[in-house]
């Protein structure tokens, strides 16, 4: 048995949130490093492997040089805010252990974006950071452009992509976001930022947007209409799922918040191959949700998936997991 594997039992006795802040400290003593190479390029970025953690397991870039030690081709920090806020009250996290669920509200927690970018400068492994990024709680829909901007304009000399959270259902409207014509006026806002920005510092920082597993097929279509024409490099699909059917009547399965994990693994595949169809391979898509073993991410690499992440997975699995999905992807 892994040493994670002995481990699980004491770690899923603790409350949930408490258990991740131990599993990262611990992580943070480990010495242990690993690589594991098949190198890929999207985003015009190159990827030491194709398998990257998903944002919201280091919320506040305190553990970068440690998970880049499992061994991730990249990894997607945050989500940030442009000023602190302390997310939803605990608890905020639970486990749905018979369905390998998770629900979380944590209502997107943040040190603010300037502290975060003081993090992330103490990091010392060279690694492919991204950063995925939101609105404060209380900035008002129609003003959440300034917020992207503001943490685009504070992490782009640090990261080599961002991601734009557009669908985080624990932030009440935030999902209001992804309409056509507010994504559209959000999403070439910011490109228009980039462009500046770029020109500012000299290099090359990659925009994706992450959508919702609950769009419908006519959703998805504006997804890949409006990324196509505002500039994006690249589609994270998707965030957490508030369709609750699959952990109805079980423990904890009436609590409010995103779900992630097993349940999420069908719709998830679902959403990546339709996007990759609808983008027709002008865009990456970065799969995400419901990758628990090398076949789930064998099946998101044949759907047409770049890039795939884990998060859930990893909780339940431990770092076995990574090598797992990196030996899934296709020979090229």
């Amino acid at each position: 048995m892994s040493l994670y594997g002995l481990a699980r039992p004491l770690l899923f006795s603790l409350d949930p949130e408490t258990a991740h802040r131990l599993t990262l400290r611990l992580l943070d003593l480990s010495p242990v490093s690993t690589a594991y190479t098949r190198p890929v390029r999207a985003m015009g970025i190159d990827f030491p492997n194709p398998v990257g953690l998903a944002a919201g397991l280091d919320k506040h870039a305190e553990h970068v040089d440690s998970l880049v030690r499992l061994g991730f081709g990249f990894l997607e920090l945050g989500g940030v805010t442009p000023r602190p806020q302390p997310g939803n009250p605990r608890p905020r996290l639970f486990r749905i252990v018979e369905k390998q669920a998770i629900i979380n509200r944590y209502g997107l927690n943040s040190i603010g974006v300037e502290a975060f970018t003081e993090n992330l400068q103490r990091a010392r492994a060279k690694a492919v950071i991204g950063v995925n990024i939101g609105k404060n709680k209380d900035t008002p829909n129609e003003d959440a452009v300034s917020d992207y901007e503001r943490c685009l304009e504070v992490l782009y000399p640090h990261v080599r992509y961002i991601t734009l959270n557009v669908s985080s259902p624990n932030t009440k409207g935030l999902r209001d976001l992804q309409s056509e014509a507010v994504l559209t006026s959000l999403l070439r806002t910011v490109s228009f930022k980039r462009d500046r920005l770029r020109d500012l510092h000299g290099r090359d920082v990659a925009l994706a947007v992450k959508i919702a597993p609950d769009l419908d097929e006519a959703a998805l279509q504006v997804v890949a209409d409006v990324a196509r024409r505002t500039g994006m490099d690249a589609v994270v699909a998707g965030n957490t799922t508030i369709a609750r059917e699959t952990i109805q009547g079980l423990p904890y399965g009436d609590e409010d918040g995103g779900i992630s994990g097993a349940p999420l693994t069908a719709r998830a595949l679902q959403v990546v191959a339709s996007l990759v169809a609808k983008l027709g391979g002008e865009l990456p898509v970065i799969g995400v949700g419901g990758i628990m073993s090398g076949a789930h991410a064998a099946a998101m690499f044949a759907a047409g998936a770049s890039l795939v992440q884990v998060m859930s997975g990893l909780i339940y699995r431990g770092p076995a997991l990574i090598p797992e999905c990196v030996s899934a992807y296709p020979a090229r």
